[in-house]
């Protein structure tokens, strides 16, 4: 009998057929609610799994459950501690969304930069005026300051230096000096990296340590011409003290496209600033990167139902449910999202 896998929301086409050609069956789920998947998960001995909260209800209904597939980095929406003791393994695709996702970080420096939502909004009202009116700045000469260095943050300074001559620091407490390219530097103290940039990008996973990490402290330490970038997790700001720092001018402005609540509320105070850019949490969402997490989650799936370690994984296991052969301990974990 022919593994099955769910798939609680639509993915590329392409994730599905890599599966397909490999002899599993694929179920698409009636929705994703948690009552719904309780009951879609019963038959199924593994997920492909995009932004849909996996409580442990859902994992312990899953009796056949052997893997997860994350389509995607972020594993903030599974229970990981649940899948671990129920010998469930959880896999993401680190590899998938890097470069899409420092693209847009790039996007929206150069948008606050230049003001553009601000412009395209005033040129629209026929105010062709506001051109001497409000200035934007240049980025070459500037210092961005990122806020952890894995794939997408290397990425980001690499495109800041080499591409708009940007200075780079950044802030990680693992990553070692001798691991950072000579043209980055690394600070040692998150303090210094917030008081000296002139834009400051989070690339930071949601975890407890983090969660709420960046509220009035650091917008007081910031300089009041610079700008906040969020393309990680909503979570990580403190939302309404940003809102009062914009409100405040504690700080000149913010591109965000993630946020504590999604979708937002229709009245947060965001939708009512003009020296914040906002985007729906849609960094990672071109028409190439869905098809890269579809298919690299599909081939850590691939990977586990066939007996083979995954390439990305985010568990170690306690146990290996029947028919998976590889072993707990050949399995290397990779906690830190990026």
């Amino acid at each position: 009998m022919a593994y099955k896998i769910l798939i609680p929301q639509p993915i590329a086409e392409e994730g599905k057929d890599y599966l397909r050609e490999r002899g599993y069956e694929i179920k698409m789920g009636a929705g994703y609610a948690v009552d719904i998947m309780k009951e879609d998960v019963k038959d199924c001995d593994a997920i492909l799994m995009r932004t849909a909260q996996l409580p442990a209800e859902v994992l312990q209904a899953g009796k056949r459950l052997k893997v997860i597939g994350r389509h995607g980095v972020g594993v903030d929406n599974i229970d990981l501690e649940a899948a671990t003791e129920l010998g469930i393994y959880v896999s993401n695709a680190p590899e998938s969304n890097a470069n899409s996702v420092a693209e847009h970080t790039i996007g929206l420096i150069i948008a606050c930069a230049k003001k553009l939502a601000f412009f395209n909004s005033e040129i629209r009202k026929h105010n062709f005026g506001i051109r001497d009116q409000v200035r934007g700045v240049d980025l070459e000469g500037k210092t961005v300051g990122i806020v952890g260095f894995g794939a997408i943050g290397s990425l980001v300074a690499k495109k800041a230096i080499f591409g708009l001559d940007m200075s780079a620091i950044v802030y990680d407490p693992y990553l070692a000096h001798d691991k950072v390219p000579a043209e980055i530097a690394l600070v040692d103290f998150w303090e210094e990296l917030f008081q000296t940039a002139d834009f400051v990008t989070l690339h930071l996973p949601s975890i407890p340590e983090t969660k709420g990490s960046v509220g009035k402290d650091e917008f007081e330490m910031m300089k009041s011409t610079a700008y906040l970038i969020n393309t990680a997790r909503g979570e990580i700001v403190n939302e309404a003290e940003l809102i009062r720092a914009l409100q405040e001018g504690l700080i000149a402005g913010a591109g965000l496209d993630v946020y504590a609540q999604e979708p937002p509320a229709k009245d947060n105070p965001l939708f009512q600033l003009d020296n914040v850019i906002l985007t729906p949490h849609n960094a990672a969402l071109t028409k190439e990167c869905a098809i890269r997490t579809a298919v690299h989650a599909a081939m850590e799936i691939d990977a586990v139902l066939a007996g083979r370690k995954p390439k990305w994984p985010v568990n170690e296991p306690k146990l290996v449910k029947s028919g998976i052969s590889c072993r707990i301990d050949d399995v290397s974990t990779q906690r830190r999202g990026s």
